[in-house]
């Protein structure tokens, strides 16, 4: 089979359909892997570790019988897509319906990752699972950042400077990796999970904080994303 890998178009978008060490997989397996010159450039793949990894460096990716990207393909790039092609990417179908038509009407099979079923056979293809892990541990990096005040408690000769706390949004893969970065900045457990979590007790549990509905009345107070209590 001939597997293409487009470089990513979407502003901000630094990932890549496949990386080295899958493409040399691929190509062992008797598959033809061809990839967009510098398309893994931002991901910091450059051209020559594709082609070490045994793929071939091309300008027009989409002529394939496979096509992986990230990002859905924008309708320059579905006019690129040939009849009877694979297209494996995050569409939102159920958002996107115009999209899901349009690809529909041009015959190409489109697989999109954030509709893997989340069950135990399909656990290697999950990738919202694994993008969850990356945000919620760039969230804390970003809080930290933005915060005016230490996460740690610190002792200094001028006396003592209370830790933040930080409270999440809900209970999700999300904020479990949040849950779990915290500590590393020495920052004391999150108060309250989510008003949602009434049906996910053994997640909250897991994730060593409080849910809302368990967490003091001086707490509950309406948030829409992660954030970090001053007091």
């Amino acid at each position: 089979m001939k597997i293409g890998v487009p470089k990513e178009t979407m502003p901000g978008e630094t990932r890549v359909g496949l990386v080295p060490e899958t493409v040399g997989r691929l190509a062992k397996a008797g598959n033809t892997v061809v990839i967009e010159r510098g398309a893994g450039v931002a991901s910091a793949f450059p051209d020559d570790a594709y082609e070490k990894a045994g793929a071939q460096m091309v300008d027009n990716a989409f002529d394939a019988e496979l096509v992986a990207k990230v990002q859905r393909p924008t309708d320059a790039e579905i006019g690129k897509l040939r009849e009877g092609t694979v297209l494996i990417a995050f569409l939102s179908p159920l958002v996107n319906t115009d999209l899901a038509r349009t690809l529909a009407e041009r015959k190409v099979t489109a697989l999109s990752m954030d509709a893997i079923p989340r069950i135990t056979r399909a656990q290697p293809m999950d990738a919202l699972s694994s993008q969850a892990t990356v945000a919620g541990y760039k969230a804390v990096l970003l809080a930290a950042s933005a915060l005016p005040k230490f996460f740690p408690m610190l002792t200094t000769a001028a006396g003592t400077i209370a830790p933040a706390k930080a409270r999440g949004s809900r209970a999700s893969s999300w904020n479990r990796k949040v849950c779990a970065t915290r500590p590393r900045y020495q920052a004391p457990t999150l108060p309250t999970a989510s008003p949602v979590a009434t049906s996910t007790p053994e997640l909250v549990s897991t994730m060593r904080t409080t849910a809302l509905r368990d967490a003091p009345s001086a707490i509950r107070t309406p948030i829409s994303r992660v954030r970090c209590d001053t007091t």
